[in-house]
């Protein structure tokens, strides 16, 4: 899935190198030789797009930028490269959520496959974050009362307890649950723990 990416390195002819195998991939290319570079140019996440960024560069680091981007909220894909495997250096960025590390020489083959694998990623998790966006969107629809009638529900209380802790009948209490239902877009009691779950309203006890 060709895409857009960042090379950032300091050593030109490795540079021109990656352009080459990644133009001849089909793949956009903009290049930068100091991490402060692509910074002061922060790219938008408007279109498919990486970051392929060597760890040892003058001036700013590779995971130097990478935290400089997570401080901005950048949800680019980060490919690492470097000429000296460390295994602690590789952790610390998989831990900040690189998504591959390469140690040069490098084949086109593998370069290739790990972006391909970074943007496949990335646009996943970007339908994830969709969803979740869309999700929040029908909560923010329920009224003061539905939203009682939808925590209460999720946490597995029946339409009689409902009733005896928000203080009205179970009629009531029926017709709530219904718009709830009909708001959230979800045909059953199931569906609508599984959208409490992945809003994250059930994991402290408070929705």
């Amino acid at each position: 899935m060709p895409g857009l990416v960042y090379v950032v390195d300091d050593d030109e002819s490795f540079r021109t190198a990656i352009e080459r195998w990644l133009k001849l991939a089909g793949y956009e290319v903009v290049s930068y030789w100091s991490a402060q570079q692509l910074l002061d140019d922060l790219p938008g996440a408007d279109k498919p797009a990486c970051i392929l960024l060597d760890v040892q560069i003058p001036g700013l680091s590779g995971p130097e930028l990478q935290a400089r981007l997570v401080e901005r909220g950048s949800t680019l894909p980060i490919v690492f490269l470097t000429g000296h495997a460390d295994t602690a250096t590789t952790v610390r960025a998989i831990k900040a959520g690189a998504e591959d590390f390469l140690t040069k020489p490098v084949s086109s083959e593998q370069l290739i496959d790990a972006i391909e694998r970074a943007l496949v990623r990335r646009e996943t998790l970007r339908g994830e974050q969709s969803r979740l966006d869309s999700l929040r969107a029908l909560l923010t629809s329920l009224t003061p009362r539905e939203r009682q009638v939808f925590d209460l529900i999720v946490r597995g209380k029946i339409n009689r307890q409902i009733a005896y802790e928000l203080g009205t009948t179970e009629r009531t209490v029926k017709a709530h649950r219904h718009q709830v239902m009909t708001k959230m877009q979800v045909l059953s009691f199931a569906e609508l723990v599984s959208v409490a779950e992945r809003l994250g309203l059930l994991g402290s006890g408070k929705a």
